[in-house]
């Protein structure tokens, strides 16, 4: 039996608990998804570094999963625009099902391995992008074939399961074991392995951005400003990069349209908003070599 789907043996009377403990277990449960990603930390970090020159080639991010997983995969798109500037174009989801499958279950479909492979096929994907390709169990039908099409394709394949020697993670060229147990609830596996995989995805994906330059020292320096909290949070982060007031960085920032890595060039080097932006563009969009 795979451990994702064994019966906790710690909590065999969970029904009978009081409240208050119920919920510790729940929430205590779930220090066990930081381990496992802990431990998967290396496999994570080869796949950053094999993804980064594809990415610097124009590849795309292509996530696919069927249920939590695949759900989890589509957030984790989805966030990349907002945070990074990460084009929508470039972060792809695939959930088996299609996109009702996002808020309604449909049974069946993540036992169609030939579906996968469609899906895949049908969004283009070549040897410049990557997949990620994400199973608690490890075996999902629908993500083995969207790793098959990939991998004849040429993209770099990342597989992510919460079971050791799983399928997902053998197929793919590099396999990313998050190994959380048995679940409180069993076979649930919405709780802590999904919870790991959010670690695990939020993880690469951010790590990635770091070495991709959208990150300047720990600042978030290439979000979108594109609602009054956001605005709010590029002046703060011009302010706070620069040492400027928040009514001069807005002024800069209303000039490049709250770009806060121009704002932060063109401030600190006291230089035109144009002449920051050729600076960026010199440095491959590195705020830091774009200071030296």
């Amino acid at each position: 039996m795979l451990n994702t789907e064994t019966p906790s043996q710690a909590h065999a009377a969970l029904d009978q608990y009081p409240t208050t403990e119920l919920v510790n277990v729940f929430v205590d449960d779930q220090f066990q998804a930081v381990e496992a990603v802990r431990n998967a930390a290396p496999r994570i970090a080869a796949a950053v570094t094999a993804a980064l020159p594809r990415m610097e080639a124009g590849g795309r991010l292509i996530y696919v999963g069927a249920g939590t997983s695949g759900r989890l995969g589509l957030l984790d798109s989805v966030e990349l625009y907002p945070t990074f500037s990460w084009p929508h174009g470039r972060a792809v989801a695939l959930l088996a099902g299609g996109s009702d499958a996002m808020f309604v279950a449909v049974e069946g479909a993540e036992d169609d391995f030939e579906q996968g492979a469609a899906d895949l096929q049908g969004v283009d994907v070549g040897p410049d992008d990557v997949v990620l390709a994400i199973a608690a169990s490890g075996g999902t039908p629908y993500v083995l074939g969207a790793i098959k099409a990939a991998r004849a394709a040429g993209a770099l394949t990342v597989g992510f399961a919460n079971n050791p020697d799983a399928p997902v993670t053998r197929e793919a060229e590099i396999g990313v074991t998050l190994d959380t147990g048995p679940e409180v609830v069993s076979g649930s596996t919405r709780l802590k392995a999904g919870t790991s995989q959010k670690i695990a995805l939020n993880t690469f994906s951010s790590a990635l951005m770091v070495r991709l330059n959208k990150v300047y020292g720990n600042l978030m320096v290439d979000l979108k400003a594109t609602n009054a909290k956001l605005v709010r949070r590029a002046i703060r982060l011009t302010s706070f990069a620069t040492g400027a007031d928040e009514e001069a960085a807005r002024a800069v920032l209303e000039q490049c349209g709250f770009h806060v890595k121009t704002a932060i060039v063109a401030l600190s080097k006291q230089t035109s908003v144009e002449q920051a932006q050729a600076l960026l563009e010199a440095a491959r969009g590195s705020v830091r070599q774009a200071l030296a």
